[in-house]
Protein backbone atom coordinates (compact mmCIF):
# COMPACT_ATOMS: atom_id res chain seq x y z
CA UNK A 1 0.00 0.00 0.00
CA UNK A 2 1.20 3.21 -0.87
CA UNK A 3 1.77 5.48 1.98
CA UNK A 4 0.90 9.54 2.75
CA UNK A 5 3.10 11.52 4.65
CA UNK A 6 1.15 14.57 5.71
CA UNK A 7 3.71 17.40 6.52
CA UNK A 8 1.88 20.00 8.89
CA UNK A 9 -1.67 20.19 10.79
CA UNK A 10 -1.46 23.92 10.95
CA UNK A 11 -5.37 26.06 10.12
CA UNK A 12 -4.93 25.02 6.84
CA UNK A 13 -4.63 21.26 6.83
CA UNK A 14 -6.73 19.21 8.93
CA UNK A 15 -9.99 18.38 6.75
CA UNK A 16 -8.11 17.38 3.85
CA UNK A 17 -6.07 14.83 6.34
CA UNK A 18 -9.02 13.95 7.54
CA UNK A 19 -10.47 13.17 4.19
CA UNK A 20 -7.67 11.03 3.30
CA UNK A 21 -7.57 8.94 6.83
CA UNK A 22 -11.49 8.43 6.88
CA UNK A 23 -10.94 7.46 3.03
CA UNK A 24 -9.14 4.40 3.90
CA UNK A 25 -5.50 5.41 3.15
CA UNK A 26 -2.32 4.65 4.97
CA UNK A 27 -1.25 8.22 6.67
CA UNK A 28 1.99 9.02 8.47
CA UNK A 29 1.79 12.76 10.06
CA UNK A 30 4.29 14.75 11.04
CA UNK A 31 3.92 18.21 13.14
CA UNK A 32 6.70 19.87 15.39
CA UNK A 33 3.89 19.15 17.98
CA UNK A 34 2.96 15.88 18.66
CA UNK A 35 0.02 16.45 20.82
CA UNK A 36 -1.23 19.25 18.67
CA UNK A 37 -1.42 16.76 15.43
CA UNK A 38 -3.20 14.09 18.10
CA UNK A 39 -5.51 16.26 19.20
CA UNK A 40 -6.59 17.56 15.57
CA UNK A 41 -7.48 14.17 14.99
CA UNK A 42 -8.88 12.93 17.95
CA UNK A 43 -12.35 12.02 16.29
CA UNK A 44 -10.74 10.41 13.38
CA UNK A 45 -10.94 6.62 13.09
CA UNK A 46 -8.08 5.01 10.66
CA UNK A 47 -4.97 3.87 9.64
CA UNK A 48 -2.84 6.49 10.90
CA UNK A 49 0.24 7.80 12.73
CA UNK A 50 1.83 10.79 14.22
CA UNK A 51 5.45 11.64 14.17
CA UNK A 52 7.60 14.72 15.74
CA UNK A 53 8.14 16.58 12.49
CA UNK A 54 11.81 16.73 11.05
CA UNK A 55 13.56 16.02 7.76
CA UNK A 56 15.69 12.94 9.13
CA UNK A 57 12.16 11.36 11.12
CA UNK A 58 10.56 12.10 7.32
CA UNK A 59 13.48 10.23 5.63
CA UNK A 60 13.50 7.04 7.61
CA UNK A 61 10.16 6.43 7.21
CA UNK A 62 9.41 7.44 3.41
CA UNK A 63 9.43 4.78 0.80
CA UNK A 64 9.71 4.21 -3.23
CA UNK A 65 6.27 5.19 -4.58
CA UNK A 66 5.13 6.98 -1.42
CA UNK A 67 3.18 10.67 -1.53
CA UNK A 68 4.81 13.17 0.61
CA UNK A 69 2.54 16.24 1.37
CA UNK A 70 4.07 19.55 2.57
CA UNK A 71 1.32 21.74 4.20
CA UNK A 72 4.54 23.58 6.25
CA UNK A 73 5.60 27.21 5.40
CA UNK A 74 7.05 27.85 1.49
CA UNK A 75 10.32 27.83 2.65
CA UNK A 76 10.21 23.59 3.67
CA UNK A 77 8.96 22.74 0.25
CA UNK A 78 12.07 22.39 -1.89
CA UNK A 79 14.38 20.66 0.53
CA UNK A 80 11.07 18.27 1.02
CA UNK A 81 11.38 17.48 -2.83
CA UNK A 82 14.48 17.25 -3.08
CA UNK A 83 14.56 14.40 -0.10
CA UNK A 84 11.41 12.90 -2.45
CA UNK A 85 13.91 12.61 -5.23
CA UNK A 86 16.81 10.85 -3.60
CA UNK A 87 13.92 8.18 -1.95
CA UNK A 88 12.30 7.88 -5.32
CA UNK A 89 8.89 9.36 -3.94
CA UNK A 90 5.90 11.60 -4.99
CA UNK A 91 5.41 15.37 -3.60
CA UNK A 92 1.99 17.13 -3.52
CA UNK A 93 1.88 21.37 -2.02
CA UNK A 94 -0.71 23.69 -2.49
CA UNK A 95 1.99 26.53 -2.86
CA UNK A 96 2.90 28.53 -6.58
CA UNK A 97 5.87 26.67 -8.23
CA UNK A 98 8.99 28.91 -7.49
CA UNK A 99 12.06 28.71 -9.57
CA UNK A 100 13.78 25.88 -7.11
CA UNK A 101 11.08 23.77 -7.48
CA UNK A 102 10.52 23.97 -11.22
CA UNK A 103 13.93 23.08 -11.57
CA UNK A 104 13.40 19.49 -10.56
CA UNK A 105 11.49 19.15 -13.42
CA UNK A 106 13.63 16.88 -15.41
CA UNK A 107 15.38 14.68 -12.38
CA UNK A 108 11.60 13.98 -11.47
CA UNK A 109 10.37 13.08 -15.18
CA UNK A 110 13.41 11.22 -15.51
CA UNK A 111 12.24 9.02 -12.03
CA UNK A 112 8.64 9.48 -13.12
CA UNK A 113 8.06 11.22 -10.12
CA UNK A 114 4.82 13.59 -9.88
CA UNK A 115 5.78 16.50 -8.00
CA UNK A 116 2.18 18.59 -7.79
CA UNK A 117 2.23 22.07 -6.99
CA UNK A 118 -0.87 24.94 -7.03
CA UNK A 119 -3.35 22.17 -5.85
CA UNK A 120 -5.12 24.31 -3.26
CA UNK A 121 -7.90 27.45 -3.32
CA UNK A 122 -5.56 30.13 -5.09
CA UNK A 123 -3.83 28.72 -6.65
CA UNK A 124 -5.78 25.49 -7.16
CA UNK A 125 -9.34 26.06 -7.40
CA UNK A 126 -9.10 29.27 -9.54
CA UNK A 127 -7.19 27.09 -11.63
CA UNK A 128 -9.88 24.89 -12.24
CA UNK A 129 -12.28 27.33 -12.99
CA UNK A 130 -10.31 28.77 -15.72
CA UNK A 131 -9.06 25.97 -17.51
CA UNK A 132 -13.05 25.08 -17.22
CA UNK A 133 -14.27 28.41 -18.53
CA UNK A 134 -11.50 28.54 -21.53
CA UNK A 135 -12.19 25.01 -22.75
CA UNK A 136 -16.11 25.91 -23.16
CA UNK A 137 -15.25 29.05 -24.79
CA UNK A 138 -12.84 27.41 -27.02
CA UNK A 139 -15.28 24.78 -27.51
CA UNK A 140 -17.90 27.17 -28.61
CA UNK A 141 -19.43 28.62 -31.84
CA UNK A 142 -18.21 31.94 -31.01
CA UNK A 143 -14.71 31.27 -30.48
CA UNK A 144 -12.30 33.44 -32.84
CA UNK A 145 -8.65 34.49 -32.48
CA UNK A 146 -10.21 37.83 -33.94
CA UNK A 147 -11.82 38.08 -30.52
CA UNK A 148 -10.67 40.13 -27.76
CA UNK A 149 -10.52 38.36 -24.58
CA UNK A 150 -10.90 39.70 -20.92
CA UNK A 151 -9.94 37.36 -18.20
CA UNK A 152 -10.27 38.15 -14.70
CA UNK A 153 -10.04 36.10 -11.30
CA UNK A 154 -9.70 37.43 -7.47
CA UNK A 155 -9.79 35.42 -4.49
CA UNK A 156 -10.80 36.96 -0.87
CA UNK A 157 -10.36 35.15 2.32
CA UNK A 158 -12.43 37.56 4.84
CA UNK A 159 -14.25 37.49 7.75
CA UNK A 160 -17.88 36.61 7.77
CA UNK A 161 -19.23 39.75 9.16
CA UNK A 162 -17.13 42.80 8.42
CA UNK A 163 -15.40 44.95 10.82
CA UNK A 164 -13.90 48.16 11.22
CA UNK A 165 -10.72 46.84 10.19
CA UNK A 166 -12.18 45.00 6.83
CA UNK A 167 -10.57 42.27 7.01
CA UNK A 168 -9.01 39.76 9.69
CA UNK A 169 -6.04 36.95 9.96
CA UNK A 170 -6.06 33.61 10.49
CA UNK A 171 -2.03 33.72 10.70
CA UNK A 172 0.61 36.30 10.94
CA UNK A 173 -0.34 39.48 9.50
CA UNK A 174 3.80 39.41 8.31
CA UNK A 175 3.51 37.66 4.71
CA UNK A 176 0.15 40.17 3.98
CA UNK A 177 1.83 43.07 4.99
CA UNK A 178 5.20 42.19 2.62
CA UNK A 179 2.72 41.05 -0.26
CA UNK A 180 1.95 44.81 -0.16
CA UNK A 181 5.84 45.66 -1.09
CA UNK A 182 5.83 43.44 -4.40
CA UNK A 183 5.45 44.13 -7.84
CA UNK A 184 2.18 43.08 -9.61
CA UNK A 185 2.28 42.45 -13.46
CA UNK A 186 -1.45 42.01 -15.43
CA UNK A 187 -2.26 42.67 -18.95
CA UNK A 188 -4.79 46.19 -19.13
CA UNK A 189 -6.09 47.74 -22.19
CA UNK A 190 -3.85 44.98 -23.73
CA UNK A 191 -0.74 46.61 -22.46
CA UNK A 192 1.50 45.31 -19.73
CA UNK A 193 0.76 46.86 -16.23
CA UNK A 194 3.00 47.36 -13.49
CA UNK A 195 2.20 47.85 -10.01
CA UNK A 196 4.67 48.40 -7.25
CA UNK A 197 2.05 49.86 -4.47
CA UNK A 198 -0.81 47.48 -4.92
CA UNK A 199 -3.15 50.11 -3.12
CA UNK A 200 -2.88 52.44 -5.77
CA UNK A 201 -4.11 49.66 -8.08
CA UNK A 202 -7.72 49.52 -5.85
CA UNK A 203 -10.84 49.81 -8.06
CA UNK A 204 -14.20 48.88 -7.25
CA UNK A 205 -15.87 45.17 -8.32
CA UNK A 206 -19.48 44.23 -8.75
CA UNK A 207 -20.48 40.78 -8.06
CA UNK A 208 -23.88 39.43 -9.74
CA UNK A 209 -24.49 37.22 -6.52
CA UNK A 210 -28.30 35.91 -6.63
CA UNK A 211 -27.98 35.38 -2.88
CA UNK A 212 -27.28 39.04 -2.20
CA UNK A 213 -24.13 41.23 -2.08
CA UNK A 214 -22.72 44.39 -3.91
CA UNK A 215 -19.38 45.28 -4.62
CA UNK A 216 -16.53 44.56 -3.25
CA UNK A 217 -12.76 45.96 -3.62
CA UNK A 218 -10.08 44.73 -5.71
CA UNK A 219 -6.72 44.95 -6.77
CA UNK A 220 -3.55 42.64 -9.17
CA UNK A 221 -1.20 40.44 -7.07
CA UNK A 222 1.55 38.62 -8.40
CA UNK A 223 2.98 38.17 -11.81
CA UNK A 224 -0.37 37.14 -13.86
CA UNK A 225 1.58 36.76 -17.51
CA UNK A 226 2.33 33.25 -16.57
CA UNK A 227 -0.90 31.48 -16.69
CA UNK A 228 -1.80 32.98 -20.12
CA UNK A 229 0.39 30.08 -21.48
CA UNK A 230 -1.02 27.72 -18.52
CA UNK A 231 -4.66 28.37 -19.29
CA UNK A 232 -4.07 27.89 -22.74
CA UNK A 233 -4.85 31.37 -23.39
CA UNK A 234 -1.53 32.44 -25.37
CA UNK A 235 -2.18 30.48 -28.92
CA UNK A 236 -2.89 33.66 -31.12
CA UNK A 237 -5.64 35.25 -28.90
CA UNK A 238 -5.87 38.78 -28.11
CA UNK A 239 -5.51 39.33 -24.68
CA UNK A 240 -7.52 42.98 -23.49
CA UNK A 241 -7.50 41.89 -20.09
CA UNK A 242 -5.59 39.43 -18.13
CA UNK A 243 -5.40 40.01 -14.16
CA UNK A 244 -5.38 37.64 -11.11
CA UNK A 245 -5.79 39.48 -7.71
CA UNK A 246 -7.05 40.03 -4.27
CA UNK A 247 -10.54 40.89 -2.91
CA UNK A 248 -11.90 42.77 -0.39
CA UNK A 249 -14.41 44.12 1.48
CA UNK A 250 -15.67 47.73 0.02
CA UNK A 251 -13.87 50.24 1.93
CA UNK A 252 -10.68 48.07 2.56
CA UNK A 253 -8.74 50.75 1.10
CA UNK A 254 -9.55 53.50 2.84
CA UNK A 255 -9.52 51.03 6.68
CA UNK A 256 -5.65 50.37 5.74
CA UNK A 257 -4.43 53.89 4.67
CA UNK A 258 -2.09 54.62 7.49
CA UNK A 259 -0.57 51.03 7.18
CA UNK A 260 0.50 51.87 3.32
CA UNK A 261 1.41 55.58 4.37
CA UNK A 262 3.73 53.80 6.79
CA UNK A 263 4.61 50.57 4.46
CA UNK A 264 5.59 53.47 1.74
CA UNK A 265 7.76 54.93 3.24
CA UNK A 266 9.94 52.59 5.64
CA UNK A 267 13.44 53.06 5.85
CA UNK A 268 14.79 49.97 4.38
CA UNK A 269 17.45 49.58 7.04
CA UNK A 270 14.32 49.18 9.63
CA UNK A 271 12.16 48.01 7.47
CA UNK A 272 12.21 43.98 8.98
CA UNK A 273 11.86 44.99 12.64
CA UNK A 274 9.25 47.57 12.08
CA UNK A 275 7.18 45.34 9.33
CA UNK A 276 6.92 42.93 12.61
CA UNK A 277 6.33 45.23 15.35
CA UNK A 278 2.67 46.52 13.07
CA UNK A 279 2.45 42.45 12.47
CA UNK A 280 2.31 41.57 15.94
CA UNK A 281 -0.39 44.68 16.89
CA UNK A 282 -2.73 43.37 14.15
CA UNK A 283 -2.72 40.26 14.72
CA UNK A 284 -3.58 41.34 18.81
CA UNK A 285 -6.61 43.47 17.29
CA UNK A 286 -7.79 41.47 13.85
CA UNK A 287 -6.80 37.91 14.49
CA UNK A 288 -9.73 35.11 14.67
CA UNK A 289 -11.02 34.35 18.15
CA UNK A 290 -12.55 31.06 18.87
CA UNK A 291 -15.85 30.69 17.02
CA UNK A 292 -15.58 33.34 15.10
CA UNK A 293 -16.60 32.23 11.24
CA UNK A 294 -14.11 33.03 8.07
CA UNK A 295 -15.97 33.79 4.52
CA UNK A 296 -13.89 32.47 1.31
CA UNK A 297 -15.11 34.30 -2.10
CA UNK A 298 -13.77 33.31 -5.81
CA UNK A 299 -15.15 34.71 -8.63
CA UNK A 300 -13.40 34.12 -12.15
CA UNK A 301 -14.72 35.67 -15.53
CA UNK A 302 -13.89 35.50 -19.02
CA UNK A 303 -15.75 38.22 -21.49
CA UNK A 304 -14.85 37.77 -25.33
CA UNK A 305 -16.05 40.64 -27.14
CA UNK A 306 -15.77 41.25 -31.44
CA UNK A 307 -15.94 44.44 -32.51
CA UNK A 308 -16.93 45.80 -29.01
CA UNK A 309 -20.04 43.25 -28.83
CA UNK A 310 -19.62 40.68 -26.24
CA UNK A 311 -20.33 38.12 -27.89
CA UNK A 312 -19.27 35.52 -24.64
CA UNK A 313 -19.27 35.90 -21.20
CA UNK A 314 -19.47 33.73 -18.43
CA UNK A 315 -18.30 33.53 -14.93
CA UNK A 316 -17.49 31.64 -11.74
CA UNK A 317 -18.90 32.22 -8.46
CA UNK A 318 -18.04 31.05 -5.15
CA UNK A 319 -19.23 32.00 -1.55
CA UNK A 320 -18.06 29.78 1.30
CA UNK A 321 -18.55 30.41 4.82
CA UNK A 322 -16.94 28.23 7.86
CA UNK A 323 -18.78 25.63 9.42
CA UNK A 324 -18.33 22.31 12.09
CA UNK A 325 -16.54 20.75 9.19
CA UNK A 326 -13.19 23.59 10.05
CA UNK A 327 -12.73 27.33 8.22
CA UNK A 328 -14.01 27.84 4.62
CA UNK A 329 -10.06 28.49 3.98
CA UNK A 330 -9.02 25.11 5.64
CA UNK A 331 -11.94 23.19 3.78
CA UNK A 332 -11.33 24.48 0.11
CA UNK A 333 -7.21 24.31 0.72
CA UNK A 334 -6.38 21.05 1.91
CA UNK A 335 -9.57 18.97 0.94
CA UNK A 336 -8.30 20.04 -3.10
CA UNK A 337 -5.20 18.74 -1.84
CA UNK A 338 -6.21 15.19 -0.77
CA UNK A 339 -8.01 14.97 -4.09
CA UNK A 340 -4.26 15.88 -5.96
CA UNK A 341 -2.78 13.26 -3.30
CA UNK A 342 -5.93 10.52 -4.41
CA UNK A 343 -5.24 11.52 -8.42
CA UNK A 344 -1.38 10.76 -8.50
CA UNK A 345 -2.48 7.24 -6.43
CA UNK A 346 -4.51 6.87 -9.54
CA UNK A 347 -1.66 7.63 -12.14
CA UNK A 348 -3.99 10.84 -13.31
CA UNK A 349 -1.35 13.47 -12.95
CA UNK A 350 1.81 13.47 -15.22
CA UNK A 351 5.40 13.41 -13.95
CA UNK A 352 7.52 16.14 -13.46
CA UNK A 353 6.73 19.62 -11.74
CA UNK A 354 3.05 20.56 -12.61
CA UNK A 355 0.15 23.07 -11.51
CA UNK A 356 -3.22 21.49 -11.04
CA UNK A 357 -4.36 19.45 -13.39
CA UNK A 358 -6.09 21.06 -16.53
CA UNK A 359 -7.56 17.20 -17.99
CA UNK A 360 -11.34 17.48 -18.28
CA UNK A 361 -12.15 14.83 -15.63
CA UNK A 362 -10.13 16.01 -12.69
CA UNK A 363 -11.10 19.83 -13.24
CA UNK A 364 -14.84 18.67 -12.95
CA UNK A 365 -13.89 16.68 -9.59
CA UNK A 366 -12.23 19.32 -8.24
CA UNK A 367 -14.96 21.90 -8.93
CA UNK A 368 -17.55 19.18 -7.91
CA UNK A 369 -15.63 19.13 -4.57
CA UNK A 370 -15.35 22.87 -4.15
CA UNK A 371 -19.57 22.87 -4.78
CA UNK A 372 -19.99 20.24 -2.30
CA UNK A 373 -18.28 22.30 0.14
CA UNK A 374 -19.42 25.81 -0.80
CA UNK A 375 -22.35 27.26 0.33
CA UNK A 376 -23.13 28.89 -3.05
CA UNK A 377 -21.27 28.18 -6.53
CA UNK A 378 -23.01 29.10 -9.76
CA UNK A 379 -21.92 29.65 -12.83
CA UNK A 380 -23.12 32.28 -14.52
CA UNK A 381 -24.19 32.82 -18.42
CA UNK A 382 -24.26 36.92 -18.89
CA UNK A 383 -25.51 36.61 -22.18
CA UNK A 384 -28.45 33.85 -20.97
Amino acid sequence: MTNIHWLGTGLSAIPGLKMLIENGHSVLVYNRTVEKAIKALSDVKGDYQVFVFSLQSLEENVAAGDIVVSMLPGNFHVPVAELCLSVNAHFVSSSYISDEMRALNDAAKEKNLCFVNEVGLDPGIDHSMSHALVDDYKNSPKFSANNEHSFLSYCGGLSDIPNDFCYKFSWSPLGVLKALMSTSVSIRNGDVYRVTKPWESVELYPLPMPWGEDEFEVYPNRDSLPFIDQYQMDDGLKIKQFVRGTLRYKGWKNAWGDIFSEVDTLDASIAEARLKEISDDLWDRYSYKDGEVDRVILTVELKVENDTEVVWHKQYLMDTRGNDNGSAMAQLVSCSVALAVEAVIGNEISSGVTAAPHQSKLVTRWLDQAEDISDHFVLIDHLN
